[in-house]
C-alpha cells in the first residue's frame, strides 16, 4: 500500500524536490499532493523581473498546472495549509478541509521583509493604493498595470530583488528612486568597492539610489504620493515598491508544533524533531544557517528525495558551499565564499578597470580559493566556482584565474551551468540530439533553470552548434 506524501508549499523547492522523487520513481510507493496557496503551477521567482517587465508569466513556468496530473500528482491549487497534526497524521487547511498524511514536507518558502513604515494603510485601515511587494506573479501584474511612463516610483531594498523591480520600472519608463539602509548596493554579496562599481552602473541606467537611508512613512491622501525618508527629505512618489529581503514562512510549523528558531529546524536527513515531518529550502534551517539561493536548497532536494524513497538511504545534508552568479539589473555579478580577508595570513588580490566598469577581487587562504567577487563581467565565475567548490589550490600566480574564462581547473569539463553541475559537453551534446531552442535545451539538461545567468551562455552554445549542425 502506498504511503501519502503531502508537500506543504509549491514554490522553486517544491517544484525541485518533486522532479527529484519523479526521478527515483517515488510515484510507486507514495501518493504525492501538493498544497499551493497560489492558483497557478510552480515558476522560477529569480525571473520575475521578466513579468515585471511585460514578459508573460508562461515565461518563467518552471511547471503549469497540467503537469501535476499527468505525473500523478495531486495538486491542491490555491489552497492554504493552516495547520499539521502530527499526531493524527493529518493536515487542516484554511477552509477547514481535513487531509491525512504519512510523510510531510514543508517547503513552505518565505515571505518578503516589510519594514515598520507609518503609512502603509489608509486612514480606514486598508492597504494605500500603490504600496506593492516583489514577490509573486500576482504582484508583478499588479505593479505593472500601476506603472505609468513618466509617473514616479520608489523601491525600497538595494539588493537583488529591488534592483531588478528598480531595472524593470525604469524599462518601463517610470522615475525611479532606489533606498537602501546599508552604505553599499547588495552588502550581503559584495564589499565597497564592487558596490560602488555596481551603483554606477546602475546610475547610468538612470536610476537614482540612495544608501544608508530608508523610508521612514508612505505619505498620501488615499492614495501614495510621496515617501518620507529617515533624514526628513521627501521624495515623490505615485508607486511603492518593497524588496528589502525575506523571512522565512513558519507560522504553520509554529502552529503544529513543529520545533522553530530562525526557521524550521532540520537535523542532516531534513528531518524535523517531529517523526514524519520535513524541511527543505528557505524555510528550513540546517547547522545554524538559512539558504536563500538555489544551489544548496538543490542539493537538500536530491538528498531528501534519496531519503524519503530509499534510493540512498546513507545520503545526508552537510551543508552547501555558497556562491551566487547573477545578472544584476543587466549588470553581471558573482560572489561566493568570504567577501575580504579574516585572518592576517589571508590573500587579497584586487584588479580594477574603471573605464570597462569591471572589478575583479580573490580571497586565497592556504593557497586556496577562499572567496571572489567579480562585478561587470563574470565570464571567469564558472571556472572559479569549480576551483572554489573543488577546494583547488591556485597557481602561483594568482592573476592567472582571473583571465577572463581560462582560470585553470584539474576539473575534466567546464561547468555552463553551477547550480545544476551541467558540463559543457553535456549541453552541447543536448544540441547534437536536437534541442535547438533554449526552452527544449534548458528542459532536457535543467541548465538555465536555477538563477538564469547562465542562459547567456547556452544561448551563445546554441548558435554556435546549432549553425554547425546545420552545415
Amino acid at each position: 500500500m502506498k504511503k501519502r506524501l503531502a508537500i506543504i508549499g509549491n514554490g522553486m523547492a517544491a517544484s525541485r524536490l518533486l522532479d527529484e522523487l519523479l526521478r527515483r520513481n517515488a510515484g510507486a510507493s507514495f501518493e504525492i499532493s501538493v498544497f499551493g496557496e497560489e492558483s497557478r503551477g510552480a515558476y522560477n521567482r529569480i525571473l520575475l523581473g521578466r513579468v515585471l517587465s511585460g514578459g508573460e508569466p508562461d515565461e518563467i513556468a518552471l511547471k503549469p498546472n497540467d503537469w501535476y496530473a499527468q505525473r500523478g500528482v495531486v495538486f491542491h491549487a490555491g489552497v492554504r495549509v493552516a495547520k499539521v497534526d502530527p499526531v493524527a497524521r493529518r493536515l487542516t487547511t484554511s477552509a477547514g478541509e481535513l487531509h491525512p498524511y504519512d510523510v510531510c514536507v514543508f517547503a513552505t518558502g518565505s515571505s518578503p521583509l516589510v519594514p515598520r513604515v507609518g503609512g502603509l494603510k489608509s486612514d480606514d485601515g486598508s492597504p494605500r493604493d500603490g504600496v506593492h511587494v516583489f514577490r509573486t506573479i500576482d504582484d508583478c501584474v499588479a505593479i505593472r498595470d500601476r506603472a505609468r511612463p513618466g509617473s514616479s516610483a520608489v523601491v525600497v531594498g538595494g539588493g537583488l530583488l529591488g534592483l531588478e523591480a528598480a531595472k524593470a520600472l525604469c524599462d518601463l519608463g517610470l522615475h525611479v528612486t532606489v533606498l537602501h539602509l546599508e552604505p553599499v548596493l547588495m552588502n550581503a554579496q559584495l564589499d565597497k568597492n564592487g558596490g560602488d562599481l555596481l551603483r554606477r552602473a546602475i546610475e547610468k541606467m538612470g536610476i537614482f539610489v540612495r544608501t544608508g537611508t530608508s523610508a521612514e512613512e508612505v505619505l498620501g491622501n488615499g492614495h501614495v504620493e510621496a515617501v518620507k525618508l529617515r533624514g526628513g527629505d521627501v521624495v515623490p512618489a505615485d508607486l511603492v515598491v518593497f524588496a528589502c529581503g525575506i523571512v522565512p514562512r513558519v507560522e504553520v510549523a509554529k502552529a503544529s508544533g513543529v520545533p522553530v528558531n530562525r526557521a524550521i529546524l532540520v537535523n542532516d536527513l531534513l528531518a524535523t524533531q517531529v517523526p514524519g515531518v520535513y524541511a527543505v529550502g528557505e524555510c528550513a534551517e540546517h547547522a545554524g544557517k538559512v539558504y536563500g539561493l538555489v544551489q544548496p536548497i538543490w542539493e537538500q532536494c536530491a538528498v531528501l528525495a534519496d531519503v524519503l524513497t530509499g534510493a540512498n538511504p546513507r545520503a545526508r545534508y552537510l551543508g552547501s558551499k555558497v556562491y551566487a552568479r547573477l545578472k544584476v539589473a543587466g549588470v553581471e555579478v558573482a560572489s561566493f565564499g568570504v567577501t575580504d580577508a579574516e585572518f592576517p595570513s589571508d590573500e587579497v588580490v584586487q584588479v580594477f578597470e574603471d573605464r570597462r566598469g569591471v572589478y575583479r577581487k580573490l580571497v586565497v587562504r592556504d593557497g586556496k580559493l577562499a572567496g571572489a567577487m567579480l562585478v561587470g563581467c563574470a565570464d571567469a565565475a564558472p571556472a572559479l566556482v569549480q576551483m572554489f567548490d573543488r577546494d583547488e589550490p591556485l597557481p602561483p600566480n594568482r592573476l592567472d584565474v582571473l583571465a577572463t574564462g581560462n582560470a585553470p581547473t584539474t576539473a575534466t569539463e567546464r561547468e555552463v551551468c553551477n547550480c545544476n553541475h551541467v558540463t559543457e559537453s553535456a549541453v552541447v551534446g543536448a544540441i547534437r540530439d536536437g534541442c535547438d531552442t533554449l526552452p527544449a535545451l534548458c528542459d532536457a539538461t535543467r541548465a538555465g533553470t536555477g538563477c538564469g545567468s547562465c542562459r547567456g551562455q547556452l544561448i551563445s552554445l546554441l548558435a554556435t552548434h546549432v549553425t554547425l549542425a546545420s552545415v
